[in-house]
């Protein structure tokens, strides 16, 4: 037995993040999955992104949003849900609420050239507006 995270909080990059949003790795991807928990402060989301292996979101707390094409899921604690590999979507917090939640994906094996993580273009003002009516 040995402990495999000894990583401390790191601040999401403005790259893949709209406002802060904090990382604390849990299970690095060389054990074959990855888990981090990540908090968002009121507002906080991600990028546009996919992931290869797919991805499992579980809220442990606050209140936020998964949001596809053609799908806006409200999270709360307990809440868990599946992202299948490729599809494209985007999470974060309600604007007045923080949340924290597991992002937990396997790891494949990839052809050349292709990330894990396929991060694309931030999320617009009106877009982020236009998903958090449902919460």
């Amino acid at each position: 037995m040995e402990k495999i995270s000894k990583a401390t909080t790191s601040k999401g990059p403005a790259e893949r993040f709209t406002g802060d949003v904090y990382v604390d790795p849990v299970v690095p991807g060389e054990a074959g999955f990855s888990v981090g928990s990540v908090h968002f402060t009121p507002g906080a989301h991600t990028a546009w992104h996919s992931h290869a292996a797919g991805q499992v979101l579980h809220c442990t707390e606050g209140r936020g949003l998964v949001v596809t094409a053609d799908e806006v899921l409200v999270l709360e604690p307990g809440d868990t849900v599946w992202t299948p590999p490729d599809v494209r979507h985007w999470h974060g917090a309600a604007p007045d609420r923080f949340m924290t939640h597991l992002a937990m994906s396997g790891v494949v094996e990839l052809a050349d050239g292709q990330e894990a993580v396929s991060w694309q273009e931030h999320v617009d003002d009106d877009a982020y507006l236009e998903a958090v009516k449902e919460i």
